[in-house]
């Protein structure tokens, strides 16, 4: 197996990616995709796109919504299967459960007038609102959301690039 891996992931942030792939004995030659981060040889239609975790996905969905979207229509235009592999772990292992998950932005610490410091609620996405926009996606573009724990995501990616969804 061979899994092209896109050139412009951080070579600190896939570190343990690359060394389960060695360890498993899989080449992985570096150039860039047209969609995605992960691709294999095999069925080039079948790409993975990485999230490190739910924050990072819920702001390509919101602050980064155009290009996100590009990228969706892109892939859908040449029928390319775009799985969203998350890394968020706690507790997230479906898309089901990102109705539970409680975005850090949520709250933020000011002083209030008598100097003390409070927590103030923001209007930060909640995963409920993350969960209908994501299931959407799935509908609108045929993408497809998979979660992991950090530690699991080289094997994750073999696994789906080997045997398909």
């Amino acid at each position: 197996m061979v899994i092209q891996i896109d050139s412009r992931e951080k070579a600190r942030a896939i570190k343990k990616i690359i060394e389960e792939f060695d360890r498993q004995a899989i080449s992985h030659p570096i150039s860039k995709l047209m969609v995605g981060d992960y691709m294999s040889y095999d069925n080039p239609r079948l790409i993975i796109d990485r999230k490190q975790n739910l924050s990072e996905l819920c702001s390509n969905v919101c602050q980064d919504h155009l290009r996100f979207r590009r990228e969706l229509l892109l892939a859908r235009e040449n029928e390319i299967q775009i799985v969203f592999l998350v890394e968020h772990g706690k507790g997230i292992k479906s898309l089901s459960d990102v109705i539970w998950w409680d975005n850090p932005r949520r709250f933020k610490r000011v002083r209030n007038p008598s100097g003390q410091w409070v927590d103030v609620e923001t209007k930060a996405m909640q995963g409920e609102t993350l969960y209908k926009i994501l299931c959407t996606q799935e509908r609108k573009y045929g993408c497809r959301f998979l979660f992991c724990d950090k530690n699991d995501t080289g094997r994750e990616i073999i696994r789906i690039l080997r045997d398909g969804l």
